[in-house]
Order: C-alpha cells, then structure tokens, then sequence
C-alpha cells in the first residue's frame, strides 16, 4: 500500500536536491572567476607591458588606465569630494618634481565612519634593461583591493569604505602621505586604515598582520578560519628596530595621524625588489588564502557598527 504523506515528502526531497546542488555549483562557479579574476590582475599588473610601473612614467599611465576600467566594471564610485579617481599630488625627489597620481573611489556604508582599504601600485620600473615587474610588491596588494571593492559592491558595508590605491610608495609613502594631507573626508571621520602590501609569496604560508602592538584592541578581530593559512602577529615592536613594519608602507602615513591601522605582508623574499619579482614566482594558492583571511577581518571589523567604541572601551578600562 502506497504511504502518501512518505511519497509526497519524498518527491520533494527529490526537487530539494537538484536545487541544492545547483545552488552549490554556482557558488563554487562564482568563487572560481573571482580568483581568476585576482590572478588576472595580479598577472596583468606585471605583465612586462607596464614597465614595472615606477611612478612618473609611461608605465604608470599604463596602470592607471587598466586600474580606472577595473573600478568601472566593477561599479564603484569616484569619492563625490574628488569628482573623480585621480587625486594628484607633487612627487618630491631630490632634484626634480613629477607628477603623482592617487586612484580614490569608495561605496558609502550606513554609517558615515570611514574604513580606508589601500594598497601601493607603483613599482621600481627598469633598471639596466630589465623591467622589475613588481607581482608581489604590489600586484597583489592591489588586486585584492580590486576583488574587495567587488564583494562589498554585492554587499553594502556598515561602514563607508574607500579604495585608496597610492602612487609614489616606492618614494617614501609620498602617496598615503598626500592622501592623509587632503583627505576627501574629515580626517577624524577616517576609523581605521587596512593596508596591503606584498601578500602573494611566502614558502611557509605564513601572512603577518602589524599594528595590534599600538592597537592591542584589533586583536580579536584578527582570525581566520582557514587551516592552510598562517595569520600571524608582529613586526610591530618599535624594539625591533628595522623589523619593525609599523612605517614602512603606506600604514605609516596614518600611523603619523594617529589613525589606528593593520597591514598586511609577508617577509622579505629572493625575490623582493629584484627582476624575478613575476607571476610566475607568487605562491597562487597562499595568495588565495592571504586574500581571503584578509576579507575575513574586514568583516570582522565591519560588523561594529561604531568603531571608534573598540579604542574608547580601552580607554576606559585604563582610567578606571
């Protein structure tokens, strides 16, 4: 005798698992194009036809113009204070003054406080005939801004993000510096800066994250569920002396602010500013990783809906 009711949940059992499955194939499909998208970008911006991207030259339009079409297909906006991407600047050398170029966009969150995500896209160029190309310092860094930009395009943040991508890092943070100098928010609307810079290349699959030593509050905010990955403190004890990262990349300019912040990075490489600095020497799985725990924090973060609450608790607990 048939069992109706054991009949009718079976049939949707039945409906249930095609759908279940179709659901689950399309987010594995969605999460395979954009890391092939990340690794496009990384590959592109060392591509051998952006002549190491060293600020100034022909290069560095060259990256600016990939740049500027990325942030249009994926939809974010120019900052309303700027009017557009480029935020210009002077670049000071010892005898000369170029031309520099921040690209500046964000995507308003609900709440006015301010997040500012950055990352360094201009290299060493070349030198004695051989491009250094630059993919992990700092294709990667910005490549990961990029696939950022997109998730939180999907997804409208708590807080009000900005993209900074820095010119001229290469020269002494003179970038982040004119950044922090003529932000396109009031300075004290900025809550925290997370920088990247060299994300891609590490043998031991170890990715350091620095400024919990100034900003012991960050630390729980710092995790990642990935096995693969090491997500390690440090680097930020002035002790350290040259070990210390607190600034040596674009961080620095908002550490002199007093601007809370974490940079990502791992250690030195063979291949750190030197030619074999290429696609094809970056740990593609690693960087996967390193990109993805870093979302992982940034929506840590996000999650508070008032930032500045994180560093008053603190405060408080050291008066009482």
């Amino acid at each position: 005798m048939l069992d109706i009711p054991n009949f009718r949940n079976m049939k949707r059992l039945l409906l249930i698992i095609p759908l279940a499955l179709q659901l689950g194939c399309g987010s594995v499909k969605q999460t395979k194009t954009a890391n092939s998208q990340l690794l496009k970008d990384v590959e592109v911006l060392s591509s051998d036809e952006y002549e190491g991207r060293k600020s100034g030259t022909k290069g560095s339009e060259l990256t600016r113009a990939y740049l500027t079409k990325r942030l249009t297909e994926i939809g974010v906006e120019a900052h309303p204070a700027l009017g557009k991407y480029e935020q210009n600047f002077e670049i000071k050398g010892r005898n000369s003054v170029t031309k520099g170029i921040n690209l500046v966009s964000y995507i308003k969150g609900k709440t006015d406080d301010v997040i500012v995500i950055s990352a360094h896209y201009d290299h060493i160029g070349v030198i004695n005939n051989e491009v250094y190309n630059g993919a992990d310092d700092n294709a990667s860094g910005v490549a990961a801004l990029l696939s950022f930009a997109k998730y939180f395009k999907e997804r409208q943040p708590n807080n009000t993000l900005i993209f900074a991508l820095f010119d001229a890092e290469e020269m002494g943070l003179q970038g982040a510096k004119a950044f922090v100098a003529n932000p396109p928010v009031a300075l004290e609307k900025i809550k925290l800066n997370i920088n990247m810079d060299m994300i891609s290349h590490n043998d031991k699959g170890e990715l350091y994250v620095v400024g919990t030593f100034k900003y012991p509050q960050l630390k729980r905010f710092v995790t990642s569920t990935n096995p693969n990955l090491k997500l390690l403190l440090g680097h930020d004890d002035p002790k350290l002396g040259h070990d210390d990262w607190t600034n040596q990349s674009d961080q620095g300019a908002f550490n002199a602010k007093n601007i809370p912040f974490l940079y990502f990075g791992v250690e030195d490489h063979k291949d750190y500013h030197k030619a074999t600095d290429e696609f094809k020497n970056i740990n593609q799985a690693f960087y996967i990783d390193a990109v993805k725990a870093i979302q992982e924090v940034i929506l840590n973060i996000d999650t508070q809906k008032d930032i500045q609450a994180i560093f008053r608790e603190t405060l408080k607990m050291k008066k009482q």
